[in-house]
């Protein structure tokens, strides 16, 4: 049979089927307890609870499997975990893979919240994290490793910075020394298939492309082998991670759409950022499908898109301030912290960014854009009247 188009699999993945009795969408199943007809057949269900069997509701529904049916069917992988939030994504299999003594591996262009975690939490239990330079070469990083390392964690593109990694080679030296590599592919998701470049685990934030409206929280852990997967699932039930089923409703309506977004954004994405990059007043464009980005290479050889997603660093002279007034002069992009939603966001970043490798001096004040679904034209147009208010500062 010959391999469907990713647009046809997202939109009949985790359905019943085009013939089957019943509405389109699975219905909602909210529940703690599952009731049974005999103590045998609750016996078998309890004995297969890894599997997609209905014992209790912490342990998954008919509401919950089509869903991560559908993650694992976009990442590649296997099996999904569907958890109760993004950082919950990385935390669980985190926990699932060290113990006290160990060492694990981040880049240092790592999302906060895995720094903090790292940093507040895994160092309490006696877990060393050493942080590397997201451009670092293999050979190099290899020196890194310890006789105790047993992660490998990698964010590709860089959380902020954009730094995209050599995936496929720093994952190698990791096998070769026993380590399991993990990587927030929350930004490629599709665009990188992280088991096809030597990736074990895959972490995404649902909350951002799948959910697509910004209206909830949710993550998902992705992996392609079995033995990963009894590992990561036994440590989410240890922990009582679960999502709730509406948020997980709400999740499988917007991976319906996944695909028609992703690919306007990607395009919005890509023309917005060619006119900034001919601005004058910007220094220097971070989109992993330029050029200028750090790491383009690997973008270029491991990817098939890209995110909509990506940042700029404005030329010196101007300062914070200005750059403060210039954003809350833009009336289609707003202030948030979140992105991959239908909406433009545009968030100053310098001064947020957290480095102990790299100086974290970028040449100038850092701004974070995502573009929505919105007219490129006319966040053109606004991001210009921005960009007027920044030249014409003089607080």
């Amino acid at each position: 049979m010959m391999t469907q188009d990713w647009h046809t699999r997202l939109s009949h993945a985790g359905r019943a089927g085009t013939h089957a009795h019943g509405f389109v969408n699975p219905p909602v199943h909210r529940g703690s307890t599952v009731l049974n007809p005999d103590i045998a057949t609750r016996m078998d269900a309890g004995g297969r609870r890894f599997d997609q069997a209905l014992v209790y509701g912490t342990l998954g529904t008919p509401t919950h499997w089509p869903l991560e049916d559908v993650v694992a069917e976009i990442e590649g992988g296997t099996r999904c975990q569907i958890v109760s939030t993004g950082v919950a994504a990385f935390t669980v299999p985190l926990l699932a893979y060290l113990s006290a003594g160990d060492h694990v591996l981040m880049p240092d262009s790592v999302y906060g919240p895995a720094r903090q975690f790292a940093d507040q939490f895994l160092s309490r239990m006696n877990i060393a994290t050493t942080y590397f330079d997201p451009l670092i070469a293999p050979a190099a990083l290899a020196d890194l490793f310890r006789a105790e390392t047993r992660v490998l964690y990698l964010e590709s593109p860089g959380s902020h910075t954009f730094e995209v990694q050599d995936v496929p080679g720093l994952a190698a030296v990791a096998h070769a020394r026993g380590a399991v590599v993990m990587i927030d592919n929350t930004w490629g998701i599709h665009y990188f298939q992280p088991f096809r470049h030597g990736c074990d685990v895959s972490i995404q934030a649902l909350t951002k492309y799948l959910a697509g409206h910004s209206d909830m929280v949710l993550g998902g852990i992705i992996v392609n082998d079995d033995e990963v997967w009894q590992r990561v699932r036994a440590t989410t039930l240890l922990l009582g991670q679960h999502a709730a089923p509406d948020d997980v409703w709400l999740a499988l309506r917007g991976a319906r759409t996944l695909a028609v977004r992703l690919d306007r954004q990607m395009q919005s994405g890509l023309t917005v950022a060619r006119w900034l990059a001919g601005r004058p007043e910007v220094a220097r464009l971070l989109h992993p499908a330029f050029p200028s980005c750090p790491g383009h290479e690997y973008w270029k050889r491991d990817f098939s898109g890209a995110s909509s997603l990506f940042g700029i660093v404005l030329r010196p002279e101007h300062s914070r301030a200005a750059v403060h007034a210039m954003v809350e002069s833009l009336s289609l992009f707003g202030i948030g912290a979140s992105w991959g939603g239908y909406e433009s966001l545009a968030l100053p970043t310098q001064g947020t960014i957290t480095r102990t490798v790299g100086t974290g001096d970028f040449g100038g004040e850092t701004v974070r854009i995502h573009i929505g679904l919105e007219e490129p034209a006319d966040l053109i147009a606004d991001l210009e009247r921005g960009l007027s208010v920044l030249r014409g500062f003089a607080g």
